[in-house]
């Protein structure tokens, strides 16, 4: 009997020693799961705040013998029309987002190159959160085409008063965006403020810098309808390259010598009103969209475009007064996944002398007037994919005065594009 009591003791302590290490086994287990799903939610919170996005656009276009093509090289037999295919986007877009802050970098990578499209850190307001401080090369917050997505964007480009005005859309600077909260009234007014280099995206080479504000507005009525809007302005300059300045008397280009205009900076003053409308209906959504600009451009004698260069000019500088404006509408096929796209453009670069005054006392190619109308079909394939045709037929002012320009030029393009967005 004591001999059966020892074993049987010992066989308990043997087992009770037994439980009590896979107890504690058991419990190191446990806490080292709990160390890795703790370590892993870690790495999950940061993957999270960092995000990877973009798009590509490959297309095919065809273009008349004048035709100024996006993809591919120019044309080189002017007297025949012309094909090119290639990737006229490939954007890729990189965002970190941890607590007020942010970081964002965007490259276009083409088979013409590399270029950069955005670099900025913005910081939001820690108490409502709509308040916003950008700093360093972002969209200029002038208008709605302008910093209005090329993924977005229903037409394959943007207007030509705003291709002009603003090459490349982007800029050198820092921006204030000041909005109330989500749940205030005021929420749907919107100011955004920036002072910027006025180079596009090339280095500061000059020491002005201009201001941009765009005041806007976004009110939705009753979930189906949304109406908004806003008035810009930008007042900056730009680097007279000589003493020679030529400025408009009448339909006259007049000229001014004088040293001290040598360095000095002419006058670069826009004002732009844009709208929007968009309703849903059985037809489907119905969205309209444009913007009318007016203002003083300084160009050189056969452009008018706005500065996007790597070193100062040194040519002559013309001043002109421009006006243009754009009408988009978008128009869905009921519930079928397809859109059809009509668009016009208008762009006068020099608003005091037109038609065959044009080629006379000292203007010319720069000072031609074009007008564009759009259309398209654009077929929404899935969320991430979609196919767009469209056909831009291209007017110029012509001037029985002026080489090249007596007649219409052979410019329209058809544009074929298939994006990825991802």
């Amino acid at each position: 009997m004591k001999k059966t009591i020892k074993l049987l003791s010992c066989i308990l302590c043997f087992t009770t020693a037994t439980v009590a290490q896979q107890n504690d086994e058991t419990t190191n287990t446990l806490e080292q799961l709990e160390q890795q799903v703790e370590s892993h939610e870690k790495v999950i919170k940061q993957l999270k705040q960092f995000k990877v996005s973009g798009y590509v656009q490959t297309q095919f276009q065809y273009g008349e013998k004048n035709a100024s093509l996006k993809v591919g090289g120019a044309n080189s037999n002017t007297k025949e029309s012309f094909s090119r295919i290639g990737v006229r986007r490939g954007r890729i877009k990189f965002t970190y987002e941890k607590g007020i802050a942010a970081g964002v970098f965007q490259l276009d990578i083409t088979e013409k190159g590399i270029g950069l499209k955005d670099a900025y850190v913005s910081i939001k307001d820690p108490w409502a959160g709509s308040n916003i401080f950008k700093v360093g090369v972002f969209d200029r917050p002038f208008g709605y085409e302008v910093a209005y997505s090329s993924s977005r964007r229903e037409s394959p480009e943007r207007a030509t008063v705003t291709t002009t005005l603003f090459p490349e859309e982007r800029d050198l600077g820092a921006m204030l965006t000041l909005q109330a909260p989500k749940n205030s009234p005021w929420s749907i007014v919107k100011l955004d403020a920036a002072i910027i280099a006025g180079n596009g995206i090339k280095a500061d080479i000059d020491n002005r810098k201009d201001f941009i504000g765009h005041l806007s507005f976004n009110k939705n009525f009753k979930e189906k309808t949304t109406l908004s809007g806003g008035v810009s302005c930008y007042l900056g300059g730009v680097y007279q390259g000589s003493s020679t300045v030529y400025t408009m008397n009448g339909s006259s280009f007049e000229s001014s010598k004088d040293t001290s205009n040598y360095g000095a900076f002419a006058k670069r003053e826009y004002v732009g009103v844009d709208a929007q409308f968009a309703t849903s209906t059985v037809l489907g959504m119905t969205s309209i969209y444009g913007e009318y600009l007016f203002g003083t451009q300084p160009g050189d004698k056969s452009s008018s475009k706005s500065p996007n260069y790597s070193s100062l000019p040194t040519g002559n500088t013309y001043i002109r007064n421009f006006n243009g404006y754009y009408v988009t509408l978008v128009q869905d096929l009921g519930t079928l996944p397809f859109s059809l796209i009509a668009k016009y453009d208008y762009y006068d670069p020099n608003i005091k002398v037109s038609k065959n005054d044009i080629g006379l006392y000292g203007t010319g190619k720069g000072d031609i007037a074009y007008s564009n109308f759009g259309g398209g079909l654009m077929w929404r394939i899935n969320s991430s994919l979609r196919l767009t045709a469209y056909y831009d037929k291209i007017s110029n002012e012509t001037s029985s005065n002026l080489t090249g320009y007596t007649d219409d030029l052979s410019d329209n393009v058809f544009t074929l594009r298939l994006q990825y967005k991802y």
